[in-house]
């Protein structure tokens, strides 16, 4: 992405909430705590909340505890795009709003 953007660590602990009815037995990490992750990151690079999700890309899962990248950069006028790797592989993307 940007050189100019936002880059954040990510994982998502084992023991979320949300992980065991996202599937029993196989738990992935649903897209909105990715979504989520992608709020938390927007908060704390431009001080903004999500207003809201132009688009968004699923393309493969991240599991409980695993180690991914997320990265911010500007596309317009309060607009975002964000990216989600992990170990150099595409987990999602999309565009995403701001506001203050």
């Amino acid at each position: 992405m940007n050189d100019a953007g936002f880059e954040q660590a990510v994982r998502i602990d084992a023991g979320h909430p949300a992980l065991p009815g996202h599937f029993p037995g196989h738990p992935l990490v649903p897209g909105v705590i990715l979504l989520e992750q992608v709020a938390l990151a927007l908060r704390a690079w431009r001080g903004q909340r999500l207003a809201g999700v132009v688009e968004a890309k699923f393309m493969a899962p991240l599991l409980p505890d695993e180690a991914a990248m997320l990265c911010l950069a500007e596309a317009g006028a309060a607009r975002f795009r964000f990216e989600i790797r992990r170990d150099g592989s595409l987990l999602a993307r999309g565009l995403v709003e701001g506001a203050a």
